[in-house]
């Protein structure tokens, strides 16, 4: 596995695919139990990998806690990421929710003792509640790494134009920056492209990449009814074969996976492997696997390179519509600059 630093606002060294473990655990009656969850981790880490993206949240805490003992060993060379905002469990209460000052240091200190760590390397807001201040959660941060509690941070699952104002305010007030942000991206889900990419490429902020697979979807697992998959044991988080465009993007994953004795599953991390090397940004996708069979299966995009003509079915099947204004933006410098790459926007369509 390649190294690269998370991306240009720090010196943190990472691996090219993240290991996610929503799955360790199972507190939410769907996930990998002890034994197999360290199956999981060793896999990961024979393979050269080094970044573990967890939450508060996941299994209810049952991820952090299995995180700990795995990481104890080696805590040095792993970079550990985890989340606040959520409670642990759906009975949490008010004051122990959102990404309220109050919230994140009362988080950080139960996710310390759960990771059996003194620091996080990224702690992240998970998810943006409408309505604390960006300044309350910069300077929360700030805090907490002058602190030595954390070392970085980044925002998960917020929309562009806070994360934009949260970078420039962190900058003009000489607080801990941004370094990353986090999103859901993959041929199932590609409408990050719009707004989210772009603004981090700009903006020099790495970006970690959830549900490489939908959820499943893009394995072609759903078309075989069984009852142990995510969308029937969890049902969240999973895209299904719904539309025409859904079956042509599942019958192209197969065609291109046939032409390079390939899986669909190996053709989707791939595709987005070859996005990030065609970044001037840092893209790290998030394997989330339930199993070590799972893990060992996707590891093997590492493998795979796809050509030119693969890449253009692959993206004119899971094509999404910029929207307004991107497409009249896209137009237009198309005439305005005749011939110029500009990045985000070749990829525009009139």
């Amino acid at each position: 596995m390649k190294y690269t630093t998370l991306g240009r606002k720090s010196g943190l060294r990472v691996s090219e695919l993240a290991l996610g473990t929503g799955n360790f655990g199972t507190g939410w009656g769907h996930g990998a139990e002890p034994a197999e969850a360290k199956k999981i981790f060793d896999l990961y880490a024979s393979a050269g990998g080094n970044f573990i993206d967890t939450a508060n949240v996941y299994q209810s805490g049952q991820s952090e806690q299995l995180l700990g003992d795995l990481i104890a060993a080696d805590r040095d060379h792993f970079v550990l990421a985890t989340k606040y905002t959520n409670g642990t469990d759906s009975n949490a209460r008010v004051s122990e929710k959102g990404n309220s000052r109050k919230n994140m240091m009362r988080a950080v200190e139960e996710s310390l003792k759960r990771l059996k760590t003194d620091h996080i390397d990224l702690y992240w807001a998970h998810i943006s509640d409408g309505m604390t201040p960006m300044d309350e959660i910069l300077r929360g941060f700030d805090d907490l790494v002058s602190a030595g509690k954390i070392l970085h941070a980044g925002l998960s699952n917020f929309p562009a134009w806070r994360i934009a104002r949260a970078d420039l305010l962190a900058e003009m007030r000489g607080w801990a920056p941004i370094v990353a942000i986090q999103t859901e991206y993959s041929l199932a889900e590609r409408s990050a492209e719009r707004e989210l990419l772009p603004m981090a490429e700009a903006l020099g902020l790495a970006i970690t990449t959830w549900s490489p697979l939908g959820g499943g979807f893009l394995t072609g697992k759903y078309r075989e009814k069984t009852s142990e998959t995510r969308l029937e044991k969890l049902g969240m988080l999973v895209h299904t074969e719904t539309t025409e465009k859904d079956t042509l993007l599942i019958n192209t994953l197969f065609e291109v996976a046939k032409e390079t004795d390939a899986t669909a599953t190996h053709i989707a991390v791939a595709w987005l492997m070859h996005q990030a090397s065609q970044s001037s940004t840092v893209l790290i996708p998030i394997l989330g696997s339930r199993t070590a069979e799972q893990l060992n299966a996707t590891l093997g995009a590492l493998d795979v390179t796809l050509d030119t003509n693969q890449i253009a079915r692959l993206e004119a099947a899971s094509q999404v519509s910029m929207g307004v204004p991107h497409q009249q933006i896209g137009a237009s410098v198309k005439n305005l600059a005749p011939g110029i790459r500009l990045s985000h926007w070749n990829k525009l369509k009139p």
